[in-house]
């Protein structure tokens, strides 16, 4: 669709234009779409998406582009124009000016002004919320944007000039109130319109929208408003909106808070009429970076701490979880999340307005009295997306195994079941795609996810259509050592971790041990994360900020592996109890307590408690139970007890069966245990006492094993690194000496062949090679002193990938560099020596010179060899291909031979500098030939070139 100025779009000329922009559009979509890897996802193609940087063009695709406009437009353009083309507006000026008969008049004014993008989901350019609720107010302002479920079932639906109206009276309101921009508004509201109208409301006004939630039970009154009281007092709140039946919390919360001015119903704060306000209420002058709101974490550990979310971080976080989902306009979002929490307001509402999706929003009272309810919604509305964490899931199916109230069901439509925001079981994705698999669920439908408030919500997401994977390790090697080694299958004492997907695009995370020193694969540690997401800190708390912080690194609190580019989440890090040397995690021992008859589901912790006598941890359980005959009772420590040694190998030291509600929770429902740990220790909790002094003197040095152990570990990793640097002040100075002064560049290779492979072995790097016989002589079917040339295509992981292809690669070949390397002394002559060829990356025109230079080497006999993706990060996966290598091979009928590298990056890591234990692999694939000499047969040879090296490097494909 397109959207012009009126003062342009009148011209006859520019509807000439307009289309001609469209038919540009069109044909750099198909270039990209035959560009990338995933040839089903939607290309988002705009007039000032950059080339390069949004596109993925190299020198060589911009190339074959120029050559496509001039065939489909028929106009030639000039050779110059590769140095200044940098988005596709510029094309379409360079078109214009090449070709003056295809346009009536089109000055150079409204080729500026001119704007294609599609229809329905926000453009890439909209900076802030309330540019969003504007761009769609312009293009389709009637679409239903919410439908919403009242408790009464009655179905009401907001559009987005409804949400628009109702918002501007909200604003009104509170701008009569002497709201200042930049001031914090708290909103104690449930689900409903009022909620949908206040926050926009806030935002129109300038000011900062603060979710709380209601009290959930009277007997929790009071320490609901000493929390309450302790967030409004850091936000410092000047407004508090909430519904009549709170207003009497909201008035004692007034009396603890003294910058709170005011608390409001919305009957007392909207404006029928904001026209008295209309100047003030547009929200123009909204920044990016700029406060959208402040989320104050759960407090599932220590205090309630405001993350500051900018608007900028939301959109990024928006646009990145919609890019690997695949969402379009034609979603249908279904959610009974609350609004205060980050998952239903970020993940549910805000993003289904930024891509122009159906929310179905019901309040979670309804779904939590009748879960079937959420279930029936997605039939109803042909749900796409919903959300949920694990105990949602579960009442599912317990609402099936009591009554199934789901007869004629059919969720075929739902093809992504977010599951996150609490540990998810992997009893849990399992009995529930088992049970609901004949109402149409599929298994890939399932999609365990990992986020926090510090990174807006979304952090991982598995790649859209893989069914969970559950990741079975050893128990005793992760207790004692953190490695997470497979089990066998027949293992019955195995840990299970369900994958909670790979990071979103443009972000990172990583895995790093006590010393911030960052860990292998399948090793535990502390989760740290950065990216366009993440927070700038905490409101108002600048200790707490500082201790989020490493760096650009932001500690997630949790404990962590990563396998084959998916993050396996172990535990909180505070959460995790040490005993004797090793790590127990509690969730694992909760969810089978839970499942103990008489104990109540879901309401049970399991945490360690500084014991006063012996200053040791000890080993404590609380769980929720209705029984009061004390025989039940004791058969319920029993179970309790079998339980934890048959898990922990130890029996607890305190059983504490406590009444329902003992346990305290945050608003969404996961389970305290810092909390719990606190009212135990103050006594707070009535427990039997008991003669513990047995299980003390087995754990007295409980906290000194681990701490010992893990600084033998850092001494011996920081003795590793020292050594291998030695290792290679001492060989490679004289190698390069001798390197320098050898006639002949065969010797020369060998003797850095030689050089290297010493090197990997007296740094004890195992190397296991696969398929190097597959580069003899007489692999083209040829006689056995004949040599033919060929392109060889490897990964790029790490500063060590050219370490081992010179140790153990058989045949003679140059690489591939880029021109930057001639710049240092020393790469410069290591590098000639070995005749290695230099390509432009920055320069195009010099680029694509250099790339038909390297197919006349090819032509002439030479075998050369390509790191296709051009460099290498810290971040694993495979990255987009230059196109170089394949166009080179294709027009010398080179044979191309795929080389995988695994482990390289994991062994020492871009920037780091520090060298770990561990090998290497080197695979060498299949030969390919080239079937034909044009542009479609290099990216058909690039494709299959990826899909070999993909199969084996054993990480993401972070091009799809």
């Amino acid at each position: 669709m397109a959207n012009v100025d009126s003062a342009v779009s009148s011209s006859p000329g520019e509807r000439d234009l307009e289309q001609l922009a469209q038919d540009l559009l069109n044909l750099t979509r198909t270039m990209v779409q035959e560009l990338r890897r995933d040839k089903s996802a939607a290309v988002n193609v705009s007039l000032d998406c950059t080339l390069d940087r949004d596109l993925g063009f190299d020198s060589l695709a911009l190339t074959e582009m120029i050559q496509r406009v001039e065939q489909h437009f028929k106009v030639h353009l000039p050779q110059q124009i590769i140095h200044t083309l940098e988005t596709p507006r510029d094309f379409l000026r360079e078109i214009v000016r090449a070709g003056s008969a295809l346009v009536a008049s089109a000055p150079e004014s409204h080729i500026q002004r001119l704007s294609l993008g599609e229809a329905d989901p926000a453009p890439d350019q909209v900076r802030t919320l309330q540019e969003v609720l504007a761009w769609h107010l312009r293009v389709h302002p009637e679409r239903p944007h919410i439908y919403l479920y009242n408790d009464d079932d009655q179905l009401e639906t907001i559009t987005y000039a409804d949400l628009h109206r109702g918002a501007q009276q909200v604003a009104a309101g509170l701008l009569r109130n002497n709201l200042e921009p930049g001031q914090a508004v708290a909103l104690m509201l449930p689900t409903g319109r009022d909620y949908f109208d206040s926050f926009f409301g806030i935002l129109l006004a300038r000011g900062i929208p603060v979710p709380i939630y209601p009290p959930a039970r009277p007997s929790q009154l009071e320490s609901h408003l000493r929390r309450h009281a302790n967030i409004l007092n850091n936000a410092q709140v000047t407004m508090l909106l909430t519904v009549s039946e709170a207003k009497i919390v909201g008035q004692l919360l007034k009396a603890q808070v003294p910058e709170l001015k005011g608390v409001y119903t919305l009957d007392d704060i909207r404006q029928e009429d904001p026209s008295a306000y209309s100047a003030a209420i547009t929200g123009e002058q909204a920044r990016e970076l700029d406060i959208a709101f402040l989320q104050y974490t759960s407090g599932s550990t220590g205090s309630p701490k405001g993350v500051i979310l900018s608007h900028a971080n939301l959109l990024a976080n928006i646009r990145a979880m919609g890019k690997v989902m695949q969402v379009d306009a034609t979603d249908v979002f279904v959610s009974w999340l609350p609004l205060y929490h980050d998952m239903g307001l970020i993940a549910s509402w805000l993003a289904s307005l930024y891509f122009a999706i159906p929310l179905v929003s019901m309040s979670p009272l309804l779904f939590l009295t009748r879960p079937q309810r959420w279930l029936w919604a997605i039939h109803t509305h042909r749900g796409t997306l919903s959300a949920s964490p694990n105990f949602g899931y579960e009442l599912c199916l317990r609402t099936l195994e009591k009554q199934n109230p789901f007869e004629g069901l059919d969720l075929s439509s739902w093809r992504a079941a977010f599951n996150g925001a609490e540990p998810v079981s992997p009893s849990t994705i399992t009995r529930f795609t088992e049970a609901f698999a004949c109402y149409g669920f599929r298994p890939e439908a399932m999609a365990p996810v990992y986020g926090l408030a510090e990174s807006s919500v979304g952090l991982a997401l598995p790649p859209l259509g893989r069914a969970p994977l559950i990741d079975r390790v050893q128990r005793q090697p992760l207790m004692n050592n953190g490695q997470a080694q497979p089990a066998h299958a027949e293992d019955s004492e195995a840990l299970q971790f369900v994958a909670a997907g790979q990071p979103l695009p443009n972000h990172q995370v990583r895995i790093v041990d006590e010393a911030g020193r960052e860990l292998p694969e399948r090793t535990e540690g502390r989760l740290e994360f950065c990216g366009p997401s993440a927070t700038s800190g905490y409101y108002r708390n600048a200790e707490a900020t500082a201790k989020l912080f490493s760096d650009k690194w932001l500690d997630s609190g949790d404990r962590a592996y990563m396998a084959e580019g998916d993050i396996f989440i172990t535990g909180r890090s505070k959460d995790i109890i040490i005993r004797a040397g090793r790590n127990l995690y509690p969730h694992e021992l909760e969810e089978k307590i839970g499942n103990i008859d008489g104990i109540r589901k879901g309401c049970v912790a399991v945490f360690a408690s500084k014991d006063k006598h012996s200053e040791t941890e000890t080993l404590v359980v609380l769980a929720e139970t209705r029984e009061d005959d004390e025989t039940v009772r004791a058969q319920l420590r029993e179970s309790i007890t079998e339980l934890c040694i048959e898990l922990m190998e130890t029996p607890p030291d305190d059983i504490v069966l406590a009444p329902p509600y003992a346990v305290p929770k945050t608003s969404s429902g996961k389970i305290r245990r810092a909390a719990s740990r606190e009212n135990y220790e103050k006594g707070e909790i009535i427990k039997p006492q008991r003669a513990v002094w047995l299980q003390l003197l087995r754990v007295s040095f409980a906290g000194i094993m681990p701490l010992l152990r893990g600084k033998l570990r850092q001494s011996a990793d920081l003795i590793y690194a020292v050594y291998c640097w030695l290792l290679l002040v001492i060989i490679a100075p004289p190698v390069w000496l001798i390197l320098a002064l050898l006639p002949s560049p065969r010797l020369a290779r060998r003797l850095v062949s030689l050089a290297s492979r010493m090197l990997l072995k007296l740094s004890g790097t195992a190397v296991e090679l696969s398929g190097l016989d597959k580069l003899s002589k007489g692999m083209w079917g040829s006689s056995n002193t004949e040599q033919r040339n060929c392109i060889l295509v490897a990964n790029h992981a790490s500063y060590l990938d050219g370490l081992v292809l010179l140790a153990y690669l058989p045949l003679e070949y140059s690489f591939v560099g880029k021109v930057e390397l001639r710049r240092n002394f020393f790469a410069r002559i290591f590098l000639s020596r070995l005749e290695t060829k230099f390509v432009e990356r920055f320069d195009l025109q010099k680029g694509v010179a250099d790339a038909r230079d390297l197919a006349k080497d090819a032509v002439s006999g030479r075998s050369l060899l390509f790191f296709p993706e051009g460099t290498f990060t810290r971040i694993p996966g495979l990255r987009e291909f230059h196109m170089g290598a394949f166009v080179a091979a294709c027009d010398a009928g080179a044979a191309v031979i795929p080389v995988t590298l695994r482990g390289t990056r994991s062994k020492l890591r871009e920037t780091s500098g520090f060298p770990r234990r561990g090998g290497v692999g080197l695979i060498v694939g299949d030969v390919i030939m080239p079937e034909g000499k044009d542009w479609n047969a290099a990216l058909r040879l690039s494709d299959r070139a990826r899909a070999e090296i993909q199969k084996r490097c054993g990480e993401p494909d972070l091009a799809t």
